[in-house]
């Protein structure tokens, strides 16, 4: 004769406590925060806390635009002095100087190819020679043409070394005129004005809206493209897992698991990549609607600008997707390396590539960040030019389609074939 077994007792109830105490529960969040807090901090603060260090060719334009014949005992004008003095007096490898003529350099400026211009007049060799004539009533002058599409700081630092270059001209043109047997007699006030002679004016080379942050909202507007794909790639890779059974939901004391749906990988990752696609339509329009349509930033080519944002936004879901297939729990911390935390210091965006170190420029190269900034800055700033990095920026976002593809699929494929799928057992009755 068979009787039934009584089921057991519980046990007595965990407490925080007890389990606070148990050493081993700490390694893996220790470790894990301890390293991504120290690689987040080396990775922010070292692009930006040294841009004048760090400059290596920062593209500047330099044109010489003086007509004037060469003073008494010159071989050149002052304009062609000015030119070499300018392109040798910079330390090696800080300043790309680009010797163009006025439209070229205005062609750069409009393209976002250079970061500023300095700029000799056509009468700057005239104008110097007359201030040793008692006739002289007009002071000469350099201008320094800024690039404000190119980013406040980017403009800033190529505005400080024009103007620097300008005035270290200004005083080799004094000593000239200071030592010119014209002005053996002059007196203490004359020799001292012209010892610094030359006038530094600063000028706008390519304006931008006046509702654009100074040239950061490109910036900004790129980041909020990246979270927006990042973040909608996130909340569907979870609630795909929650309808389908492989994920439970907690909501304050509520806690269900629906039933297990037979899918396999891949299918699943088809699943998740679709629905990124339909929400990436409405976290695009709504990026504009918040950015554009209420808070009026200027927005020039909305319907390309709204192609190109659905793009990117897209171009980021996908990977997402992908990464999350392929690495499973920890997904989301190396998707969030891969399009934020590498990303955001080498998109060239707020600090300029040129000004950081050489690491961060490595991995613009390939950081999506840095390739989307571009084509929204060609949009925003410079008319939509495809030189200006439009071009590039939908290649980028074209190869990152095709590997986020052929990189998910190609995982998700090979943990299928190896029967690597991701069927729970549901818990069954107890015995009897």
């Amino acid at each position: 004769m068979s009787s039934a077994i009584p089921p057991k007792a519980p046990g007595p109830q965990a407490t925080a406590g007890r389990v606070l105490r148990r050493w081993k529960l700490w390694i893996a969040p220790g470790v894990l925060s301890a390293l991504v807090t120290l690689v987040l901090s080396l990775l922010y603060m070292g692009g930006i806390l040294t841009p004048s260090e760090s400059l290596d060719r920062l593209p500047i334009a330099l044109v010489n635009s003086d007509t004037g014949a060469p003073l008494p005992g010159q071989p050149a004008n002052l304009g062609t002095q000015v030119t070499a003095a300018v392109t040798g007096g910079t330390p090696a490898g800080q300043v790309d100087w680009k010797v163009l003529d006025r439209a070229q350099a205005q062609d750069q400026l409009d393209s976002g190819k250079v970061y500023g211009a300095l700029v000799v007049p056509t009468d700057f060799t005239a104008t110097v020679a007359g201030l040793t004539t008692a006739q002289a009533t007009v002071r000469p002058a350099l201008t320094v043409l800024t690039n404000p599409g190119m980013g406040s700081l980017g403009s800033s630092l190529a505005a400080q070394i024009t103007q620097k270059s300008a005035h270290q001209v200004s005083l080799t043109v004094g000593k000239q005129l200071t030592a010119s047997p014209a002005l053996a007699g002059a007196d203490a006030t004359t020799r001292l004005l012209l010892a610094d002679p030359v006038e530094v004016r600063t000028q706008v080379g390519h304006p931008i809206g006046a509702r654009t942050g100074l040239g950061l909202s490109a910036f900004y507007y790129t980041l909020l493209l990246v979270l927006a794909g990042f973040l909608c790639a996130n909340i569907v890779h979870s609630g795909v897992d929650t309808a389908l059974g492989y994920a439970d939901t907690e909501i304050g004391p509520w806690h269900t698991r629906r039933p297990t749906v037979p899918i396999s990988r891949t299918q699943t990752l088809v699943l998740k990549m679709v629905m990124t696609a339909g929400l990436s339509v409405l976290t695009t329009s709504l990026v504009m609607v918040a950015t554009v349509a209420i808070l009026g930033m200027d927005a020039p080519h909305g319907v390309l600008l709204w192609l190109f944002s659905y793009c990117a936004c897209l171009s980021v879901g996908l990977g997402v997707q992908a990464i999350n297939a392929a690495f499973g729990s920890i997904g989301q911390l190396v998707a969030m390396f891969v399009f934020i935390a590498l990303a955001l210091p080498s998109s060239g965006a707020t600090v300029p590539l040129e000004a950081v170190p050489g690491f961060y420029r490595f991995l613009a190269v390939f950081e999506p960040m840095r390739q989307l900034a571009a084509g929204v800055r060609s949009i925003l700033y410079f008319d939509a030019r495809a030189d200006a990095g439009l071009t590039r920026g939908w290649i980028m976002i074209a190869i990152g389609f095709v590997v986020a593809l052929a990189f998910g699929f190609a995982m998700t494929r090979y943990y299928d074939r190896k029967g690597l799928d991701r069927m729970v057992p549901q818990p069954g009755p107890h015995p009897a």
